[in-house]
């Protein structure tokens, strides 16, 4: 799995000298009439779900985002409606734009 950090800022803080990694802005993500939606089953998990429709799953966070989950698991609660958005690349720029 792709590591989450690599595009963040390392910033050094003044006084100590101590290095740390800027906050991180994930973008909003509006609803778009073109999203996919998927009930989720025991099996399912972000990365998998993200491969599945975008090809690449380094995005899982784009899944969490846009359900607003919390980052702290691949596993999407079991039965629940998940809104994948269409358009990743736009999310992904967004996310760029926001965190340079």
């Amino acid at each position: 799995m792709a590591n989450r950090y690599a595009e963040t800022a390392i910033v050094q803080q003044g006084t100590t000298g101590s290095l740390y990694y800027a906050n991180v802005i994930y973008p909003d993500i509006p609803v778009q009439n073109s999203d996919y939606y998927v009930i989720t089953t025991m099996e399912d998990r972000l990365d998998l779900l993200a491969y599945s429709f975008y090809q690449d799953s380094s995005l899982w966070w784009v899944i969490a985002s846009a359900n607003a989950l919390p980052g702290d698991s691949i596993y999407p609660p079991i039965g629940i409606q998940l809104r994948i958005p269409r358009d990743a690349q736009s999310v992904v720029a967004s996310y760029k734009a926001a965190n340079v």
